[in-house]
């Protein structure tokens, strides 16, 4: 059982940053993928990153590449996401997700609670 908490959200302006955090509790986390999705009010939820167990592989949905960041520490089980040049169409709930087999599953086994980032423009 893993479970995921997430801080690190807030209010910002255009241009800004933040960074977000995801801690893990339970056992074996440098063995699970990483992944950071989101949602807006009325969207559908979407892919932002995920990075695989050893952090050597990453991927970034096209509308943050070049801005966002995933990294993770797995001495500290936290997983984050460094997010530069933040945009309006970026306000959503941030969710933090593992999953033992892949880093792009297509359903992931755990979810965090989620946090909000707000842009203001």
């Amino acid at each position: 059982q893993v479970q995921l908490v997430e801080s690190g959200g807030g209010l910002v302006q255009a241009g800004g940053s933040l960074r977000l955090s995801c801690a893990a509790s339970g056992r074996f986390f440098s063995s699970y993928h990483m992944g950071w999705f989101r949602q807006a009010p009325g969207k559908e939820r979407e892919f932002v990153a995920a990075v695989n167990w050893s952090d050597l592989r990453k991927y970034y949905a096209d509308s943050v590449k070049g801005r966002f960041t995933i990294s993770r520490d797995n001495a500290k089980n936290t997983v984050y996401l460094q997010m530069n040049s933040l945009k309006p169409e970026d306000t959503a709930v941030y969710y933090c997700a593992a999953d033992k087999d892949s880093p792009q599953a297509a359903i992931w086994d755990y979810w965090g609670q989620g946090t909000q980032v707000t842009v203001s423009s």
